[in-house]
């Protein structure tokens, strides 16, 4: 397979030519498929993201003013056209990130049910609320949802189509303008993406795209947006956290985990097992909601090992662009390194590789075996830390009781899943400390529900994406009251104490009125 094939040179020159830079600095990017260039993609300097800014600034005046309905129909065409041009969404994100097919199409499907959600609940959403007045019948109040302004996104790797444009849909249908800096990694699904916004009548001006290292460009946007969203390590999140409070803006992070799958006593044991290998091994586990904890009952433990075992085996790996391998590859060396070094860990704090283990170069300079471990102790790193990798450790458990309490461990809280009985999985969910839990799936279905918010709890996060939620972080609430008839501290004529007495056999009729 030849990546310049797949990415001509041409088709490379106008993706890149979305990026603001005027530096002739340059950065080759290479696919973790083959270990080939991909890409030399230009360094925006710090005049270059001042200079996004005050675009989009004068950019989202206008943007502001246009009317809900052409957003909405602005949303539904680029909806169409990711549907359209998918085949090349898919290997550009193949490329780049070295995922799976299939892995890859849950990027594409996720961007077009974003797009279609937002364009067709954009009014309800954004309309001016009416809420109660503090004098019935003489003050009514609405509630207006006022776009922030500016909003820096900083999105990641591992996703690099759906959390580049996913977070902005609903920043731009709220009357904001945007500056993306995806990841240096795998920058170029991204601009294909924003492409295809400015296709669907987006105005260039609005969604501002700028490249180079967070510590210089990612800086940068915190420094000038009026409010940040950023995906990636609780470790750089805490960081965006503590810059964005210096400047008393607002921001949410949906940063890492270590998460957490119950199989309840009872459960079906294959069905568990197949949902796990999904869970756990979806883009070679490089997502931060995906499992990395398998807790089984005793009663099923050993059929269940078993199960996962022969599933994760039958596992197909390979560089292929079409859809006949099952996992794809780790996005770099330092990701081999980290994976490579939590097995190795565990095993001298006494785990048994049950599958996997193993490095893959063969196959690419980076693929990994999906790897399933057994007698993980606290000792090892892989217990506690994320390896966002394809490894899992598998545990038993005693009691439901014992499976909440492991499932809590640590200090992560992004996602979780349970399987098993329905009505015993919803009584239990509540005391999961996590921001989604799916039950009989490991993260699809809250991650593809849009109308439900996403984000995590703890040391995962704050703010949420998707829903309304997804949409009112990037708006200020403002409240419109109106007075009507009689000033709020009474006429003119009525003395104040008559006035309060006044005021108090009101309030105790309005405490016996059920809706006041």
């Amino acid at each position: 397979m030849s990546i310049a094939g797949v990415v001509p040179e041409s088709r490379v020159r106008s993706l890149t030519g979305i990026i603001r830079s005027t530096t002739q600095e340059t950065r080759t990017t290479s696919s973790p498929l083959t270990g080939e260039a991909v890409a030399a993609v230009p360094t925006s300097s710090i005049d270059d993201v001042e200079t996004a800014f005050d675009t989009a600034r004068v950019a989202q005046e206008r943007w502001a003013r246009t009317p809900l309905r052409s957003r909405s129909e602005a949303l539904l065409r680029l909806h169409d056209l990711i549907l359209d041009h998918t085949d090349e969404l898919l290997d550009l994100i193949q490329v780049e990130s070295g995922k799976s097919r299939a892995h890859a199409f849950d990027e594409v499907a996720h961007l077009a049910l974003t797009a279609r959600f937002y364009a067709r609940r954009l009014r309800r959403q954004l309309a001016p609320h009416r809420r109660n007045g503090a004098l019935p019948g003489l003050t009514s109040v609405e509630v207006n949802q006022v776009p922030k302004g500016v909003v820096g996104i900083i999105s990641p790797w591992n996703y690099p189509l759906s959390m580049a444009l996913a977070d902005g849909i609903p920043a731009i249908a709220a009357g904001n303008a945007v500056v993306l800096k995806p990841d240096s990694q795998s920058p170029l699904i991204a601009l294909a993406g924003v492409e295809l916004l400015r296709r669907a009548g987006v105005p260039a001006d609005v969604w501002q795209v700028v490249s180079g290292p967070g510590s210089v460009v990612g800086t940068a946007i915190i420094e000038r947006a009026d409010y940040v969203c950023f995906t990636g390590s609780t470790a750089t999140g805490t960081m965006v956290a503590k810059q964005a409070a210096e400047r008393l803006i607002s921001c949410s992070l949906e940063l890492g985990g270590k998460n957490p799958m119950i199989v309840l006593p009872g459960a079906d044991v294959e069905r568990s097992a197949a949902g796990a290998v999904t869970a756990c091994f979806s883009s070679a586990g490089q997502l931060c909601v995906s499992i990395e904890r398998l807790y089984v009952h005793e009663s099923q433990y050993d059929a269940f090992r078993d199960a996962l075992v022969r599933r994760v085996r039958a596992l197909s790996l390979g560089a292929s662009l079409d859809w006949d391998t099952d996992m794809g590859s780790l996005i770099s060396q330092s990701q081999v390194e980290t994976v490579t070094k939590h097995v190795e860990d565990a095993v001298a704090n006494g785990a048994t590789v049950l599958t996997g283990g193993r490095a893959r170069p063969d196959l690419g300079p980076y693929f990994f075996e999906p790897t399933v471990l057994d007698g993980v102790t606290n000792a090892a790193e892989c217990f506690a830390q994320e390896t966002f990798g394809p490894l899992v450790s598998l545990y038993p458990y005693r009691s439901v009781e014992e499976a909440v309490s492991l499932a809590n461990a640590g200090d992560y809280g992004l996602n979780a899943s349970i399987f098993g009985s329905v009505r015993e999985a919803r009584r239990i969910a509540p005391r999961i400390k996590a921001g989604t839990v799916n039950i009989n799936e490991g993260f699809a279905a809250s991650f593809g529900s849009i109308d439900a918010p996403m984000g995590g709890m703890r040391s995962s996060g704050v703010g949420r994406r998707q829903g309304i939620e997804g949409i009112l972080r990037y708006t200020e609430p403002q409240s419109v009251a109106v007075q009507r008839a009689v000033p709020m501290g009474g006429p003119a004529f009525v003395p104040p104490e008559t006035y309060s007495k006044l005021l108090t056999a009101g309030l105790r009729v309005l405490r016996r009125t059920p809706r006041a």
